[in-house]
This record gives structure tokens, sequence and C-alpha cells, in this order.
């Protein structure tokens, strides 16, 4: 079954490990304020304690599982660049493989939040004319981005695309 979702030439590009620091970061903060609004909860209504404590620990619990699920996911992005087309897969549980040919891109966009770019990381999309066939290759390194970007441009046009 791998064999599905196996490139047609050379190997899968991984993603940058600072897509799961960055995804870590963001999960952390948010249990943080879920924490903090538990514990206030608990404080202030103490008839009511349970629904704090409830929230602090779905806080602490909810961060060790997006701490596992940032490495996973971060592990389960790649992309190879073949002759005619681009793959990009991801997923653990359930996985994807989107083949977008060369001829098919019309733009390609690159994205760089405040954090990520605090940590040298951006997202390139692939658009396309149908929904199904855009792909976003998150944690690509800024120069790995800007390489990628440049050069499907230049496939883009010598396919025929417009990009």
């Amino acid at each position: 079954m791998d064999d599905l979702f196996a490139p047609v030439s050379g190997q899968w590009q991984r993603v940058a490990p600072q897509l799961a620091t960055v995804r870590r970061l963001l999960i952390a903060a948010c249990a943080g304020i879920v924490l903090v609004v538990g514990i206030v909860l608990a404080i202030l209504l103490p008839d009511v304690a349970w629904i704090g404590v409830t929230l602090a620990a779905l806080a602490i619990l909810g961060t060790g599982w997006g701490w596992a699920w940032a490495g996973r996911n971060q592990r389960s992005w790649g992309y190879a660049e073949n002759d005619d087309d681009l793959l990009v897969t991801r997923g653990v549980m359930f996985r994807r493989l989107v083949a977008i040919p060369y001829g098919r891109m019309q733009f390609v966009d690159v994205q760089a939040g405040p954090l990520e770019r605090a940590f040298g990381i951006a997202t390139v999309t692939l658009h396309t004319a149908s929904t199904e066939t855009a792909a976003d290759i998150p944690g690509l390194r800024a120069d790995e981005a800007t390489r990628l970007r440049n050069r499907l441009t230049e496939l883009g046009e010598a396919h025929g695309a417009g990009v």
C-alpha cells in the first residue's frame, strides 16, 4: 500500500522541523489561556470549581496530545518534483497525495506569519483552476520556499500555465 504514495522518481523532500515547533508554541499559547481561565474559575467560583478544574485538566491533556500531533504531522508532509508535475503528500492516519501538473498551475503564493518568519519558515501554496488540486506545503525553509516558488513559476510558464 505504501507504493501508492511513492513518488514516480526521486525522493520525498521533507519540511523543516521548525513547523512542529511553531505549531507546538501555538498549541501551548492557546492551552495556557484555557488553563488560566480554568484556574481563575476554580478560585472565583468555589461552588462550581469542578468546571474550572475540568478546563484546566483539558488544557493540560490537550497540550500533551497537541505536542505529539505536531511532531507526527510535521513528519508526514513531503513533496517531490517530477518532470511534469509536483507531488505533495501529507497525513498520518488519513494519507493524501496530490499531483499538480505544472501546466495547470495558475499562480504560486508564499506566506509567512510573524511566528513563521521568526523561525525562518514559510508556506508555499500552488493554485489551480480546481480547488481539489490546489496544495499547500507548510514549513519550508525560507530559502527553499523562494527556490521552489521560482522553479514552479518557470515550469508553469514552460508548460503553458501562465503562472
